[in-house]
This record gives structure tokens, sequence and C-alpha cells, in this order.
């Protein structure tokens, strides 16, 4: 089994346990490889090194040049968030837009909802004083986790 350090286009760091490394790559070329933050499938493998402890006193490490990635602290808070909003919220799919004028000029009852707008729809939402958030969800929240 191999672990690896994996990292999206946009600095979200993940593990991957792939069965070898031809499992790993096959995978990737097949587009099932993707952040589990915000679902983007542009990930490369990051370096890593095997550390074996023989008893001995590990050398230092080389200095390295600093490369910003995201915090995983926060990384950690914003998925709570969205399982928070996930278990809290109805889910009205497509109907976003239509839904949210409904309850908002009072043909519906009042509740939290979520749901797919597009832009425009979002726009247009915003204009008329409805009060909307995009939230992206990662792919693997809106199904069933292993």
């Amino acid at each position: 089994m191999k672990v690896l350090n994996l990292q999206c286009s946009h600095a979200h760091g993940f593990e991957g346990w792939f069965a070898s490394e031809d499992e790993f790559q096959s995978q990737l070329a097949r587009g099932l490889v993707e952040c589990p933050m915000c679902g983007d499938a542009a990930v490369a493998k990051l370096p890593s090194a095997p550390r074996l402890n023989l008893g001995a006193a590990a050398p230092a490490e080389p200095k390295r040049d600093v490369v910003a990635t995201a915090d995983p602290d926060m990384q950690a808070a914003w998925m709570k968030m969205v399982r928070h909003v996930m278990a809290n919220t109805e889910d009205v799919g497509e109907r976003f837009a239509e839904e949210a004028r409904r309850i908002h000029y009072g043909e519906s009852e009042e509740r939290s909802i979520r749901g797919q707008a597009s832009r425009a729809e979002t726009d247009s939402l915003l204009e008329e004083g409805i009060t909307v958030l995009p939230l992206p969800i990662p792919k693997a929240l809106k199904g069933p986790l292993q």
C-alpha cells in the first residue's frame, strides 16, 4: 500500500492510498483522483521521502523553500461547516432560485434550503434582496461516505 501526499491546483493538501504507483497513475489518468475539498481533478503528487527508523538520530533535514499551502485547520473548519449546512438544510436541487423566491415572498414556509443556481440566477436573487451564499460542496459529501 502506498500513501501519497497529494495537492490540487488550489493548494489543498490531502492523502491518497493506492495499491501501487501504477494504480495511482491509472486512477489519475481516468480522472478518479480529485481533491476532497473542492473536487479539483488537477492533482499532483508532492515529493516525499521514506523515513527509516534504524535507531540512530535522524540527520537534519536540508533547508527548503517555503511554499504556501492551505491551512489544514482552516480546511477542517470549512469541512465541518459544510457538513453542518448539509445536515441542517433541505436540498431543493435545481429549483433553488424558484424556492428561494417563494420563501422570500411568503408563498412557501420559511426554512433553510440549499441547491444549485446559475450565476445569473444568483445575481437576480441578490438584486431582489434575497440573501444567498454560494457554497461549493465537495463531491465526496454529496453522496454517502464510506
